[in-house]
């Protein structure tokens, strides 16, 4: 959302309200963008939400974008996630006079990890239905998004699909394995993402266990809630020398592990969209994942790498084995996914965004000057 903000803002005056943590300033200019930050209430973890936090979001955020009204006018708001921004982004639709195009993501509309997940409580899923229907229009980022707002929320409309894109990431000279903590003559898998159940990170290394690959090593960019059982599970299954945690990292050594790997593995139990494949396929890394997700969109067995039916742990085994043996046909995937990428940049993505933006404004324009009978 960073990404998509700056690229618009090379052309439009673009404001975003968002969340406040670990002592940023309530307000702050990003390459043009003027960010606007309120205070999050009650979160324990930075990489993980909870319900009294998400509550407590609401009114702040609603107030601080209602203020907003005295110093600039909108001429559109763009929602991104239903939950838990989706009610400010109505309300402050109405608030300007400005349609509301309201983006989801995917976890915001089904988790199968969570309990919590809207589309198993009837109670999230009717303000949900209505948010869906009365918004301007809705952005899914892929198909799987997309289905599900018909198939879990029973919306029938129009539902545009916009791939998210990323920056362009810097292409490193060279990488430090050094700095990784793992030998030059090793074969890197690299995941990155938030340690928590969704992501299913243990049987990342229960696959290399499994893989009896002694020069495999396994690098974890990210934290949160499961790191224990990572170790724990990397502990009893006699590879905690090949398991790195870097834990949270700058975007610098983030882009350091990916340059320095050989493959990028997933073990999530869902993905929206997956923006951290667009990133490995970018330094040329064949990827290994489940198909559950939005990422089946770009990602197809044999071209970009092995896309696993879900939780088949001996086939996703398999595929790091295939992978780790045979290094032309990593290197043939691995142009291929550079190739592919290039049509998942941040600027493709604005500029349909842009062109959804002008739709909805020039459809209120004609509402509101459209004679009556």
């Amino acid at each position: 959302m960073a990404a998509l903000a700056r690229e618009l803002a090379r052309r439009h005056e673009v404001t975003v309200l968002t969340s406040r943590a670990r002592g940023l300033s309530p307000e702050a200019d990003d390459a043009g963008v003027k960010v606007m930050r309120v205070p999050v209430f009650f979160r324990r973890e930075l990489p993980v939400a909870n319900l009294p936090s998400m509550l407590a979001y609401l009114p702040s955020a609603t107030l601080r974008g209602i203020a907003l009204r005295r110093k600039s006018e909108f001429d559109v708001i763009n929602t991104h996630f239903v939950v838990p921004t989706g009610p400010v982004g109505q309300l402050l639709g109405r608030v300007f006079g400005a349609p509301n195009v309201l983006s989801v993501h995917g976890g915001d509309l089904f988790d199968p990890s969570k309990r919590s997940s809207p589309h198993r409580h009837a109670w999230l899923r009717a303000p949900i239905r209505h948010m869906l229907e009365a918004a301007d229009a809705v952005v899914g980022q892929s198909q799987d998004t997309v289905r599900h707002v018909a198939d879990l929320y029973g919306v029938q409309r129009p539902v545009e699909l916009i791939p998210l894109g990323i920056e362009r990431p810097p292409q490193l000279s060279s990488a430090s394995r050094s700095e990784l903590g793992v030998p030059d003559d090793a074969f890197v898998m690299v995941s990155v993402g938030r340690l928590v159940a969704r992501k299913s990170t243990v049987q990342l290394v229960q696959a290399l266990a499994a893989s009896a690959r002694p020069k495999a090593h396994l690098v974890l960019v990210g934290d949160g809630p499961d790191a224990d059982a990572v170790r724990e599970m990397a502990y009893a299954a006699g590879v905690v020398e090949r398991v790195h945690l870097l834990g949270h990292t700058t975007e610098a050594q983030k882009w350091n592990a990916l340059a320095s790997a050989d493959i990028f593995v997933s073990a999530s139990q869902h993905e929206g969209f997956g923006l951290v494949f667009l990133e490995a396929m970018a330094y040329g890394l064949p990827i290994i994942c489940y198909d559950r997700g939005g990422q089946t969109d770009f990602l197809r067995t044999p071209d970009t790498g092995h896309v696993v039916k879900l939780n088949d742990l001996d086939t996703f085994v398999r595929a790091v084995t295939d992978l780790h043996d045979r290094g032309e046909k990593r290197r043939e995937i691995g142009a291929t996914n550079r190739r592919r990428v290039e049509s998942f940049f941040i600027d493709r993505c604005a500029e349909r965004y842009e062109r959804l933006f002008q739709a909805v404004c020039s459809q209120r324009l004609s509402a509101r000057t459209r004679p009556t009978k």
